[in-house]
């Protein structure tokens, strides 16, 4: 009623417009103002000019509006079966850039037009084409054991990076993602540099080890690659791992791909080490839960991310591409 007022300049105009009588429209301000004890119009002049309050008033209830446009479209697509809310935990050796850019995909491809109300057609462009995303997406870093505990407790929909020796539960679901290389790495000035190959565990453990902190609360975290009665500095991923080992603070293993630019820059040197290769099988695991009739019923939004990650140049972007554009995005 008040954008209507507003935006034809006078009662009369906007009571034609509303299909109301002018005492009608004038009646119903008045109650308003009452209502509220402000003054909406300043009526001194022929036009009907909005007051300091009632323009306040008129810019919110617009906003209030298109928020319920907005919330109304985002129930009519749960009812169709999109989730309210989907969370993804990636384990922290897993593309940031890929996730991220999985996240610009799903957001176009599930974006839609909130429809306007023609009273408000003086709303800039950028409210009127309101954006109705269906599903809210959520994205946690984890870090080895954390990742599986997330799905497990059902704080994540979706795991990208959990170790595949894992007893499956009930109510889960599995796929491999692909395996990781690992490669043993030190500092150009750290000793090790020059140690002669393969190196072998009693050269090691004389060493700091560089150990990313697990993120498991309930879970019993997991050791990888530390030896009995070495140093250790824990930090809290692997980023910073890589940054530590790079200032020759410590030693240890990397996933290649993570550490390619600064194995490539010199920063870091690959050591051969008598322990086998490491190559860590990943899976992602998602949450299948059972409708009335027995059978999975998932959500479209975890559909649309398990379509994607059946690609197989989307898992090794997931794997691979730290750092740089990925195509991920591409179905």
């Amino acid at each position: 009623m008040m954008d209507a007022i507003a935006t034809s300049g006078s009662f009369a105009a906007a009571a034609r417009q509303l299909g109301k009588v002018p005492s009608a429209l004038t009646y119903n301000v008045r109650q308003l103002e009452d209502a509220l004890d402000v003054l909406l119009f300043d009526r001194r002049s022929r036009q009907a000019t909005l007051t300091a309050a009632g323009q306040e008033l008129l810019d919110e209830g617009r906003r209030l509006l298109e928020q319920m446009d907005a919330v109304a479209n985002r129930v009519k697509r749960v009812a169709t079966g999109w989730e309210t809310q989907l969370s993804v935990a990636v384990d922290d050796v897993i593309s940031r850039s890929t996730v991220l850019d999985l996240c610009a995909a799903f957001y176009a491809d599930t974006t839609t037009i909130a429809p306007s109300r023609p009273a408000r057609s003086r709303a800039p462009a950028s409210d009127m084409a309101a954006m109705a995303t269906p599903t809210r997406l959520r994205i946690r870093t984890e870090v080895l054991a954390g990742t599986w505990e997330a799905i497990v407790t059902g704080h994540a929909d979706l795991a990208i990076g959990v170790t595949t020796h894992r007893e499956l539960p009930t109510g889960l679901s599995m796929k491999e993602l692909g395996r990781l290389s690992f490669v043993f790495a030190v500092a150009p000035h750290h000793p090790l540099a020059v140690a002669s190959e393969p190196i072998g565990d009693a050269e090691i453990v004389r060493h700091r080890a560089i150990a990313v902190a697990d993120s498991a609360h309930r879970m019993v975290p997991l050791t990888v690659n530390l030896l009995p009665g070495q140093d250790v500095l824990t930090v809290s991923d692997m980023q910073a791992k890589i940054e530590a080992q790079a200032r020759g603070v410590g030693c240890g293993f990397v996933p290649e791909p993570m550490a390619r630019d600064a194995i490539t820059a010199g920063r870091l040197v690959v050591k051969q080490v008598e322990r086998v290769r490491q190559l860590a099988p990943l899976a992602y695991a998602w949450r299948t839960p059972v409708g009335p009739a027995g059978k999975a019923q998932l959500g479209l939004g975890l559909r649309w991310w398990l379509e994607r990650l059946d690609s197989a140049t989307t898992r090794r972007a997931l794997l691979e591409r730290h750092g740089a554009t990925s195509d991920a995005g591409g179905r």
